[in-house]
């Protein structure tokens, strides 16, 4: 395997609203020998309200964590899609106009020119680890799971910061997953919008938009959803009851994220706690499937 030693950028909703996505990244990055220093003092990367506010704000926001970046000389991890699209964004920014990069710096206080990688987890469990590695790590075949793969907006657009093979048709996901023993579910909305800016401001929009995905996600025959964004995971989830009038869902279905299954799969521990976290209770899932008991 090539170095794997980043400076890590957490985020905010790993510390609060998606905890289980951060616990679950930080215990199967440790298991797997992905080394994670935590960038010192980094702040919020303003998804989504900065961008849609001021475009020097969205610019200086995240180009205040790549100046610490910068300075700490590792290439970047993100685990949640939208602050790898914003990072991934200014920097294209910061580097591809000089007068950005100076205003920029002007208002952070120290130089934004990180010229590292940014990187995200799924990218680099593919890319990095590879799956004959991942593979020797598992214990529990994950069978039982019926899973669509959601990528959702950020993490395939725009092409030019995409971290999966493909804008259209991204497969990582959807192979890992294939490799934990899921059975990967064959849908047409794995990029599609879940409406994540609109959450506050048009809740009807957003409820028409998540339903939907929900609809076409159990037609596909899934079980459970699995996601790499905070946001996607939170709208799918907080959802769910809305929809069951107005799309007549059925059936509560769980929100996952890649990190926890694999998590799973390994054997880790702490697994049954990231459960608990979620609004949509994923044990009855675990308990029907016989991957967990209590």
């Amino acid at each position: 395997m090539t170095d794997l030693t980043f400076s890590y950028f957490p985020g905010c909703s790993q510390s609060g609203s998606a905890e289980e996505f951060g616990l679950s990244t930080e215990a199967v990055c440790r298991a797997l020998g992905i080394e994670l220093a935590e960038l010192p003092d980094w702040n919020c990367c303003g998804a989504s309200s900065a961008h849609m506010t001021d475009d020097l704000l969205s610019i200086a926001l995240p180009g205040r964590n790549l100046a610490i970046a910068r300075e700490e000389g590792k290439d970047m991890l993100t685990v949640c899609a939208m602050c790898y699209s914003r990072m991934k964004i200014a920097q294209a920014r910061i580097l591809g106009d000089e007068a950005v990069a100076r205003e920029v710096e002007e208002v952070v206080g120290a130089d934004p020119r990180f010229r590292g990688e940014v990187r995200h987890l799924l990218d680099v469990l593919v890319n990095d680890v590879a799956f004959p590695e991942i593979r020797k790590w598992l214990r529990l075949p994950l069978a039982g799971l019926r899973a669509v793969p959601y990528y959702g907006c950020l993490l395939v657009r725009p092409p030019e910061v995409c971290c999966c093979d493909s804008v259209e048709n991204p497969t990582d996901l959807d192979r890992l997953l294939a490799l934990l023993g899921v059975d990967v579910r064959p849908w047409s909305f794995k990029t599609d919008c879940c409406g994540g800016s609109l959450s506050l401001s048009r809740t009807d929009i957003v409820e028409k938009m998540v339903n939907k995905l929900l609809t076409r996600a159990e037609e596909a025959g899934a079980n459970c959803v699995v996601t790499a964004c905070p946001m996607c995971a939170a709208n799918l989830e907080m959802r769910q009851k809305p929809g069951k009038l107005t799309f007549k869902v059925l059936h509560k279905l769980p929100v996952l994220y890649f990190t926890e299954l694999l998590g799973l799969a390994m054997g880790l521990s702490g697994v049954e706690e990231w459960m608990k976290s979620h609004i949509i209770d994923p044990m009855p899932l675990m308990r029907e499937t016989k991957l967990l008991s209590h």
